[in-house]
């Protein structure tokens, strides 16, 4: 989840390697530091803290053509100017920076300490710089790329790794093996980092490195191998400016301007993929067509957090719509109890950042076992989309908050398609298809609808502003959006918030109820509406606080709720789009409420890369 980045070339490395770590910041920011490699002596500046801190500390002037950087999301060890990387070796001859977890670092670490080496951190990384410097003491004539080939077969575990030795200041090395790393260069000028976001402004091509693949970047060249020396030749990719730029504008934080995006980025996800006559979609990066389709009997959505509940929305679709069973995994939970892959079954990844460790490696495995996989992700070229090789990019533009909003309902809206797509291979008739579609069609311009409400989304958030305990509650395909409105809560409020099925309430949590509890209650005009109002009457009756989020007119709710919101009137099937707008807008308010840092939530990532 930590952000690298490198740079190697004639110009002052130090710009560069601030710029690349604030766009990189999203990764990680409980610590951040540099290495700058000049005239045969490293400068090592690493702060506690938001890059800010490391800023007030650089000097004004450097000369370095070579250097590293870190942004640090704490895994080993508290975060402290100590525990900040880069990491030196005690010789003074290497440093290394490192995003990931090296499972058996407490091994490593034993075996070094037992042969005289001292470590100054808490850190499973500093075992690596460590492992490397004895290595190249106890074989003096060892090149520092045969050093690096040499200890990467001792490393378990998860790793995106750049080294750079003083001895050998035109050679700056990146290894992946499951973190992602990737590089550009132009006119002798080489940036490696672990998103192509941090060298984008410079650089018009990329390449991304595989597993178990490292790049040797050397002045003016560069070659890439494996990890046993089998030298592989990339193509370089140009890269979308606008899939890697971003500026808050007008805005206060980038979690508002992308909540504001929302009309924009489900028409891109949407946009030239609907076919209204026919009330079908079009996604031919699927790699399906119709009959491949009567060989599907079971759909398995995999994702962690938000992308979990975008699947588990995919689940009531799929079965509603195309009358096939369907079921939603937490990718690990899924990995881990040891997957069984039926050859009927189609596995559909989920991720904004196409880079989550869990859902990736959980595919692979899939994969492995002979299972038919595609992805849902935003980022081209990622590594879930370049391992499915086929699925469908969602197009919601770059997302910088940690807290994700346009991401999500980008993800449903392609899941909306694929399920359309699916159910009129199946049972659904081209009436429904096109109620559909059409519906579909007009969900942007509903969603601006519901930002014109912000001052009363406002108001009422400041009203709740003060409850510590939240239960997120609905039914049917709500029941996800409860807990995604839940989960943003958490994430951007740091209060207590849990979401339910309304159906659950009163098998457990109606305990909870009392005035100091406020319940959420997502009541749209669907099949389910009165089930829902049964449940809000029996939280009433014993005096919960209630906010409904419902369907515009809906007079009856308004008389035994204390607050509503109301949405426009839309096909049942589609509610979910609008009700999480209300939910976002209402944790962001409350967020700023209490003050919170919105954009850069404590202890969270944007993109969890480490398992």
């Amino acid at each position: 989840m930590c952000g690298l980045v490198g740079y190697l070339g004639s110009k002052d490395a130090l710009p560069f390697l601030l710029e690349g770590l604030k766009r990189l910041e999203y990764r990680g920011y409980d610590s951040a530091g540099v290495a700058l490699l000049n005239e045969g002596n490293f400068s090592i500046i690493k702060k506690k803290g938001k890059i800010a801190n490391l800023e007030a500390e650089l000097p004004e002037k450097n000369l370095s053509h070579a250097g590293i950087g870190h942004n640090r999301w704490a895994t080993h060890g508290e975060p402290s100017d100590v525990n900040a990387h880069p990491h030196q070796a005690n010789s003074g001859n290497i440093v290394i920076a490192h995003n990931g977890i090296i499972e058996n670092h407490l091994e490593i670490r034993e075996d070094l300490e037992a042969k005289g080496i001292e470590f100054k951190s808490d850190t499973d990384t500093e075992v690596i710089v460590q492992l490397l410097d004895f290595y190249m003491k106890e074989n003096p004539k060892v090149f520092f790329t045969d050093a690096v080939q040499a200890i990467l077969p001792k490393l378990a575990g998860t790793y995106g790794i750049l080294f750079l030795h003083k001895d050998y200041p035109d050679t700056l090395i990146g290894v992946r093996n499951g973190s992602p790393l990737c590089f550009g260069l132009s006119n002798g000028e080489f940036i490696i980092s672990s998103d192509v976001i941090a060298f984008a402004t410079y650089m018009p091509q990329v390449v991304h490195l595989e597993d178990k693949e490292m790049v040797i970047i050397e002045k003016d060249n560069y070659r890439i191998s494996t990890f046993k020396g089998a030298i592989v030749d990339k193509e370089l990719e140009n890269i979308d400016k606008q899939q890697t730029t971003a500026s808050k504008g007008e805005y206060d934080h980038f979690m508002l301007k992308e909540i504001y995006e929302q009309p924009r980025s489900v028409l891109r996800a949407i946009r030239g993929r609907l076919l209204n006559e026919e009330g079908n979609t079009k996604l031919g990066g699927i790699n399906m067509d119709v009959r491949d389709f009567f060989d599907i009997d079971h759909i398995c959505f995999v994702g962690c957090g938000t992308s979990y509940h975008a699947g588990l929305l995919g689940v009531y679709l799929m079965e509603s719509m195309a009358r096939i069973p369907s079921t939603a995994e937490i990718a690990p939970e899924l990995k881990y109890r040891n997957p069984i892959v039926r050859k009927k079954t189609l596995y559909v990844g989920i991720s904004q950042s196409g880079e989550t460790a869990d859902t990736n490696s959980t595919l692979q495995e899939i994969k492995n076992k002979g299972g038919k996989v595609i992805g849902i992700c935003n980022v081209v070229g990622s590594s879930m989309a370049r391992m499915t090789g086929a699925g469908i990019y969602v197009h919601a533009g770059l997302e910088i908050s940690v807290c994700s909003t346009k991401a999500f309902t980008s993800q449903i809206s392609a899941i909306y398609l694929l399920s359309i797509l699916m159910a009129r291979s199946k049972d659904m008739s081209i009436h429904a298809g096109r109620r559909l579609v059409k519906g579909l069609d007009e969900i942007p311009q509903k969603i601006s609808q519901i930002l014109e409400q912000k001052d009363r989304i406002r108001e009422i958030a400041k009203k709740y502003s003060h409850f510590n305990n939240f239960l997120f509650m609905g039914r049917g395909n709500n029941y996800p959006v409860a807990l995604e409105g839940a989960l943003k809560l958490k994430e951007v409020a740091y209060v207590f918030a849990e979401g339910y099925s309304s159906a659950e309430m009163k098998h457990g949590a109606i305990a909870l109820i009392d005035p100091e509890c406020a319940s959420i209650f997502i009541c749209p005009d669907d099949n389910m509406r009165t089930k829902n109002v049964s449940n809000i009457q029996e939280v009433r009756s014993r005096n919960g606080r209630i906010l409904a989020i419902v369907t515009e007119g809906d007079t009856e709710i308004c008389d035994v709720a204390d607050d509503v919101l109301e949405i426009p009137a839309t096909e049942p099937e589609l509610t979910p789009f609008l009700t999480i707008i209300h939910l976002q807008l209402f944790s962001y308010f409350i967020a700023l409420e209490l003050g919170k840092d919105i954009d850069q939530p404590r202890n969270l990532a944007k993109s969890v890369t480490v398992e």
